[in-house]
């Protein structure tokens, strides 16, 4: 959608936006994909990013009219909210803290081995018994993990090492409670919009709860840096990521939190070719050495709304300058790239790098068309 609007292309962006209200409708959430067996599981919730982009189009009565749809796409994620207690701790897609506070997680519903990756499912889930887990147990961690997007990170790992560890549902993850703080406000603002403009004031409220919660439990004071946060250890996960630039984006990290979030970047994450998405390379594809557009995108903007705007500007020089070289050897602009060895291409994951990507055309579009 950001490189549809600067190749004049609104009419798609309605349509788009259209059709995840559709599949909300008619299925109560995005499936993770347009196919029955991804029914138990979602796209993170980016909906009211895209509400807020087309408003910008076609003004603010965008949010009136998509509002139905975002208050049932959060009910989605917040179901069992309200049964959440000491007794029971998490429910499908949220968990209580110890001090109260109510997080998300990614999840899924089924305990089995995915349709698309079924023979790979099984086979793992026979390596990850002499790590102690159960295969039903694996198979919710791997498509919960599906459910994120970053299929696969080691950020989802026990031992970063071995995939047999996943434990996805035990994270608390950085990212999606961003991306639901976004939810609540652009909630907040469309009820003021509409004829029942009530809720409003909850959903601020909501909002300012999350923020809080989230700075609590996901700033680690120590590595300076937003982290996962492990439930069940009551404590961070040890896998720094791009994840960890969402509160950046979202403008609710504190100044001196992000001014060491872009000591980070500058150190650890920026490489020749853009920034990778962790840093460990485990053999997964949302690992070193690999960068991908949408994390390019929220780094640069996140970095832009601190006022680092040479450090984004060098990111953004270098991945552009990534997808043309490519280009120009390929003819191919590329699902993902190689950003620590630009001569090399992505690796890693169940699949070979995908020719030709929506969001690597779109953010490359965005770019170069935004200062």
């Amino acid at each position: 959608m950001l490189g549809l609007l600067p190749a004049g292309k609104d009419g798609l962006i309605r349509d788009m936006v259209h059709n995840f209200a559709y599949l909300i409708d008619t299925y109560g959430h995005i499936p993770n994909a347009n196919r029955s067996y991804y029914l138990t599981r979602s796209q993170p919730p980016f909906l009211a990013l895209m509400v807020r982009l087309l408003a910008k189009i076609d003004g603010p009565e965008v949010y009136a009219t998509y509002l139905p749809h975002m208050q049932k796409e959060y009910n989605y994620w917040m179901d069992g909210y309200f049964r959440l207690s000491d007794r029971e701790t998490s429910f499908r897609r949220v968990v209580i803290l110890p001090d109260g506070s109510i997080l998300n997680r990614y999840w899924d519903d089924l305990p089995a081995p995915r349709p698309e990756s079924y023979h790979e499912d099984v086979e793992m889930a026979n390596y990850s018994a002499p790590f102690g887990v159960e295969p039903g147990t694996f198979y919710r961690h791997i498509r919960a993990a599906c459910e994120s997007g970053w299929d696969f990170s080691c950020r989802w790992f026990k031992d970063v090492d071995h995939m047999e560890t996943i434990h996805t549902t035990d994270i608390i993850p950085v990212d999606l409670n961003c991306l639901l703080y976004e939810l609540e406000l652009t909630l907040s603002e469309a009820y003021n919009q509409s004829s029942f403009s009530d809720p409003s004031a909850y959903f601020l409220q909501k909002a300012e709860k999350r923020k809080k919660a989230m700075i609590k439990y996901f700033w680690n004071d120590e590595k300076k840096f937003f982290m996962d946060y492990d439930s069940v250890l009551n404590k961070s996960t040890t896998v720094m990521s791009l994840a960890g630039i969402y509160p950046l984006f979202f403008k609710m990290a504190t100044n001196e939190q992000a001014h060491h979030v872009h000591d980070h970047i500058i150190k650890s994450f920026l490489k020749k070719g853009g920034v990778v998405s962790s840093l460990y390379k485990s053999g997964q594809q949302w690992d070193t050495p690999n960068g991908w557009a949408p994390l390019q995108y929220l780094t640069y903007e996140g970095l832009r709304n601190y006022n680092f705007l040479d450090t984004a500007a060098e990111l953004k020089t270098r991945w552009i300058a990534l997808n043309d070289k490519v280009f120009k050897e390929t003819g191919k602009m590329m699902e993902k790239y190689n950003v620590v060895d630009i001569d090399l291409p992505a690796g890693g994951g169940e699949y070979p790098n995908q020719d030709g990507f929506g969001w690597t055309n779109g953010i490359y579009l965005w770019m170069i068309n935004n200062p």
